[in-house]
């Protein structure tokens, strides 16, 4: 662990509020958010300001001392997990919690790293706008962590990641050094984009400490439906057809197996099928509209839906009857990653391929892992009209001891899910980033030029390693 005389400089330099060093307000922020990867820190690190961040970081490389930034730890891979080796302190930048501007004219938000995401909706909304990223995790996630990973969630189809929602990063660089790119600039071909440079980093060249983020208008009314179907191919004919009548009103657009429904019926009190027939496949469909103009988006929802059943590609549908009820249509798909973990161990995996290739690899993919490996059950949920969907492999039932199963089998599963993947011409992480989880997969499946150009790059910026160590870049023995 760190010797406390490293402490007290840092002590000294952000005061009794910047470091906390009680064991038991440390380790909740040392266990990532599956519980897979536990690690250990001396102490963590929070400062108030971009100036502290600063002279922390600038203080870190002068002791040589790893830092681990940390927002909400909601890393779904142990992104923000320090290493177990208690040798990296951890940077909070939670409470750097300020909207620093918000406005409706120019439709954008500065917010410090800290800031929630719902936070940022709320206040979003009362100002007439909205920020048009949401995600199950969206109570705890930080924007900080959301611009360091690319986050994606339910409104890609329509607005994408967030790579698209940034106008503008302030970040802190390893040697201590602030990089002021706030400015909302359209056009500035000064060079390589540093900011984009930053979004998806996952810490590892820079601590965003703000960022100016694109808002929307506020939405004057929406649609939201449940339809049955029988297959993806079916659920992507359903997207055609909506895109094709409803243009880019289609805000989100989510695919469900039956399977996984019933798992938040069986387990989130209060939910219940929007429909009444049983479908292999469902879909949630949301319709937006700007202004009141009619027909409204009911109507326009309905009369798609009307030639999705003349077509032959819908077999029931609901559409919600008010707000309430639109409500609880979100809630079954924003629970289906707490139901899912209800059912005991399972390997879970975000990935990505061409819309045109997702349902048959939604279908064949898991057929073939449960063939492969006898007793498990595999299925997948999420995002069909970007490509993005959460495919999870399920541990056999009965299975009472889950670490041992997923040591036993987790390596054969995840190489054989990430070939079938790469195989579809598709990527192993569509949205949740590398951290620790996926690292070594990335170096087996990814071509020497990326690695090199990754590998190159964090060499040139972080020179000393000091930034997230053991995250997305792989190490010299997984090459």
């Amino acid at each position: 662990m760190i010797a406390q005389p490293i402490i007290d400089r840092f002590a000294a330099l952000l005061g009794p509020k910047g470091v906390i060093t009680d064991p038991a307000d440390i380790d909740p922020w040392v266990h990532d958010w599956r519980g897979r990867y536990h690690g250990a820190a001396t102490a963590i690190l929070s400062p108030a300001s971009t100036q502290e961040v600063a002279a922390t970081v600038a203080l870190a490389a002068e002791l040589g001392v790893p830092l681990v930034p940390q927002g909400g730890n909601t890393s779904m891979v142990g992104g923000a997990t320090p290493p177990a080796d208690g040798l990296a302190l951890i940077l909070s930048l939670r409470r750097m919690n300020r909207i620093r501007s918000l406005s409706a004219q120019d439709n954008l938000a500065v917010c410090e790293a800290g800031v929630i995401l719902s936070v940022l909706h709320d206040a979003a909304e009362a100002a007439g706008r909205r920020f048009p990223l949401s995600l199950g995790a969206k109570g705890s996630a930080t924007i900080g962590g959301l611009v360091s990973t690319n986050a994606g969630g339910t409104q890609v189809l329509r607005h994408g990641t967030m790579r698209a929602l940034v106008e503008g990063v302030e970040a802190v660089l390893p040697d201590g050094r602030i990089f002021d790119g706030l400015d909302a600039l359209r056009k500035d071909n000064r060079g390589y984009d540093i900011k984009q440079l930053l979004i998806g980093a996952e810490g590892t060249l820079g601590v965003v400490t703000a960022a100016a983020l694109r808002l929307a208008p506020a939405i004057a009314a929406r649609a939201v439906g449940w339809v049955g179907v029988q297959s993806p191919a079916a659920a992507l004919d359903l997207l055609r057809l909506a895109e094709a009548q409803l243009g880019d009103s289609v805000e989100g657009f989510e695919v469900i197996a039956d399977e996984t429904l019933g798992f938040v019926l069986g387990h989130i009190p209060g939910t219940r099928s929007p429909i009444e027939t049983r479908t292999p496949w469902h879909v949630l469909i949301e319709v937006d509209h700007p202004d009141l103009a009619e027909p409204g988006p009911d109507e326009r929802l309905e009369q798609a839906l009307a030639a999705a059943f003349d077509r032959g590609i819908a077999v029931d549908a609901a559409i919600a009857s008010n707000e309430a009820q639109a409500d609880a249509f979100w809630r079954i798909r924003e629970s289906l990653s707490e139901a899912e973990r209800a059912q005991g161990p399972a390997l879970q995996y975000d990935i990505s391929v061409p819309v045109a290739r997702m349902p048959a690899f939604m279908v064949e993919a898991a057929a073939a892992a449960e063939a492969r490996f006898l007793g498990t059950t595999a299925s997948s949920f999420g995002h069909l009209g970007d490509g993005n969907v959460h495919f999870h492999v399920r541990a056999p039932k009965g299975t009472s001891d889950g670490p041992a199963w997923i040591a036993a089998q987790g390596q054969a599963i995840n190489a054989f899910v990430h070939d079938a993947v790469v195989s579809a011409g598709g990527s192993i992480s569509a949205e949740h980033g590398i951290g620790q989880m996926k690292r070594a997969e990335l170096a087996r499946l990814s071509s020497p030029a990326r690695i090199g150009a990754l590998r190159a790059i964090k060499a040139a910026i972080d020179p000393k390693g000091l930034f997230n160590p053991g995250k997305l870049i792989p190490l010299p023995d997984e090459l």
